[in-house]
């Protein structure tokens, strides 16, 4: 029987001793070996496998165990153990009559598994010990971030750079967690967790999803929308269609959602005339009203609408000015030479 060496590596994140039936059997027939004891070690033992911890290098007592027992185990440590990988494989590619090397995963990370460690280290950075700045802040401090990240990841999604997306929603999710770690030092009775945040976001989905999670029939989008409103409506026990309709967000935006709302309820009021207001900020305010329900008509979205062409007027604006003078060199300072 042909020399071997496992290395089995398993998930950090999940439950100690959630292992594969190839790995248990591997682990029950063969000795296993460790750097460190844990909570996968425990598991083991409590399954009646013998594990020993080495303390130090682990590549010589491997082949000294593998040339007494044939095959032995090597529980990877919770980053996978890679300087040991590779230098029992240059070991065994060098002197390849001692052992093969083989990886067993036992377990892997489920999806959305970095999102425990983006848990752990928000955890880490708001506890006592951890960044200053972090600890001090408040719900209403961290506000305005909250809005700035918002803004910076759609002005990625504007610009089609999904790259960048994916950072700028990193720092979304930064502040999203952030904020359930800082409720958790609220008082008793008002505390709450991220995991109070993802379970209500997941009963939410699957409450207002009813033809994907309860077999209800699909039916057309416009049918599936007006069961989400329907459902929202009975939720939320709102009174006015406008009620939930986020009075600070910029206005352009704000009247869309607000026509949006009314015109999905079959609400009709007539828009304000320009021409009758009493001064000329509110006629200016009707006239770019009127503009937006022009553009909600046209199936234009105003707000993207402004930005794109102020941005565009903004680097018109910059081909126009004048080139920036050099600044002059500091007295005694003297002139770097051109590079060439």
């Amino acid at each position: 029987m042909t020399a071997r060496i496992v290395l089995l590596v398993t998930s950090p994140r999940l439950p100690a001793g959630l292992l594969t039936a190839a790995a248990w059997d591997v682990v029950r027939q063969h000795p296993v070996l460790a750097g460190a004891d844990s909570e996968l070690t425990t598991a083991i033992r409590q399954e009646g496998a013998e594990v020993t911890v080495v303390d130090g290098p682990a590549t010589q007592p491997l082949l000294d165990a593998v040339a007494t027992h044939g095959t032995v185990v090597w529980l990877a440590g919770p980053a996978g153990d890679e300087a040991l990988a590779r230098e029992l494989g240059l070991r065994l590619a060098r002197q390849p009559g001692l052992a093969e090397m083989e990886l067993m995963y036992g377990s892997w990370d489920p999806p959305g598994a970095r999102l425990l460690d983006a848990v752990a280290v928000l955890d880490r950075l708001a506890s006592p010990g951890g960044d200053p700045w972090k600890r001090a802040q408040t719900h209403r401090s961290l506000a305005g971030y909250l809005l700035e990240e918002s803004y910076e990841a759609y002005d990625a999604i504007s610009a089609d750079d999904t790259d960048a997306l994916r950072e700028e929603l990193g720092d979304v999710l930064l502040q999203v967690v952030l904020h359930a770690r800082l409720a958790e030092e609220l008082p008793e009775d008002e505390r709450w967790t991220i995991d109070d945040v993802a379970g209500g976001l997941v009963d939410k989905m699957i409450r207002r999803n009813p033809h994907v999670f309860a077999g209800a029939e699909a039916g057309t989008l416009e049918e599936i929308t007006e069961n989400w409103e329907r459902i929202k409506r009975a939720e939320k026990a709102r009174h006015s269609v406008l009620d939930g309709v986020a009075l600070s967000q910029p206005a352009l935006a704000l009247a869309t959602q607000i026509l949006d709302r009314a015109a999905r309820r079959g609400v009709d009021v007539p828009l304000p005339s320009a021409d009758t207001q009493a001064d000329a900020e509110a006629g200016l305010g009707a006239s770019l009203l009127a503009t937006v329900a022009a553009a909600r008509e046209a199936g234009i979205d105003p707000e993207a609408a402004l930005r794109r062409t102020t941005l565009a007027h903004a680097e018109a604006i910059r081909q126009a000015e004048p080139p920036t003078p050099p600044t002059p060199p500091t007295p005694g300072t003297p002139t770097p030479a051109s590079p060439r």
